[in-house]
């Protein structure tokens, strides 16, 4: 009897193990993986996943965001008058980098091969990248950034440029371009 409970109990183990080994795992590193040496296509369910994973970055973004402003106007983050005023004007750019990415995050998972949108959020998750590095510098604030900085530069620079906006942007390039006119010779004027 107890063979059998040892059989069975290694049995849901290997399987177990098994079904680790199938599961996808979209994280930063699978992505990085798919950059490192060659760049390769995604798959529509990668692209959605990616789109998943920047969404997530964004929402943790947001939250360290409206910590640090919390903080900031309430007192508990010892800043002085124009630093605050300084540190609360870039909160404030933020602030709209992260609405606009998350606005094109939810355009991109309709219009998947929508250019603009892609490089409005490029743009967003870089500018957020810099700001929150910058943020990491000050002692003050680094507690509530934390690894999201570096973070958020890996998902902009290296994994949605290289993996969602060049392959994109060269699909556009790819396109027709329209046909080229050509030129009529001007009439021969009769003389009188």
């Amino acid at each position: 009897m107890e063979y059998r409970k040892i059989i069975v109990a290694g049995l849901l183990i290997f399987l177990g193990l098994i079904s680790f080994a199938f599961a996808e795992d979209f994280s930063l590193q699978h992505f990085l993986a798919k950059v490192a040496p060659k760049p390769e296509a995604l798959s529509k369910k990668e692209k959605v996943e990616l789109l998943n994973q920047i969404d997530r970055l964004l929402e943790q973004t947001l939250q360290a965001h409206s910590k640090i402003t919390r903080d900031i106007q309430t007192g508990e983050i010892d800043v002085r008058y124009q630093e605050g005023d300084f540190w609360i004007s870039k909160l404030k750019e933020d602030q709209k980098s992260i609405e606009a990415g998350m606005e094109q995050v939810k355009l991109l998972r309709t219009k998947p091969g929508h250019l603009v949108g892609s490089v409005i959020l490029y743009k967003s998750l870089k500018d957020l990248s810099i700001n929150f590095n910058a943020y990491n510098n000050m002692p003050s604030f680094s507690a509530f950034v934390g690894d999201l900085a570096p973070e958020l530069e890996l998902w902009a620079d290296p994994v949605f440029y290289q993996l969602y906006l060049l392959p994109l942007a060269r699909l556009k390039d790819v396109e027709k371009t329209p046909p080229k006119k050509e030129k009529m010779p001007a009439p021969k004027g009769k003389k009188p």
